[in-house]
């Protein structure tokens, strides 16, 4: 369970004043993690684990919106 574990340490980080890098390496993690505990999912089929997962879909999509910018309207 060492990575449900690093899982919510990673949503206790703080997300602001970031740079560029700061914001792909997140993404990159978030992605990990979510591929790993989505691993754990399939055999155990807990809840909890996906409740993990969908906080971690949320953080990595804000930082994702971030990193991509506004589109530019017409």
């Amino acid at each position: 369970m060492d990575i449900i574990d690093k899982a919510l340490e990673f949503e206790k980080q703080k997300l602001n004043s970031l740079s560029t890098s700061d914001r792909v390496i997140i993404v990159r993690e978030a992605k990990s993690l979510i591929l790993g505990l989505n691993e754990i999912y399939k055999e155990k089929k807990d809840k909890e684990i996906m409740d993990i997962m969908k906080r971690l879909t949320a953080i990595k999509v804000k930082v994702e919106k971030r990193l991509k910018g506004r589109p530019l309207t017409a």
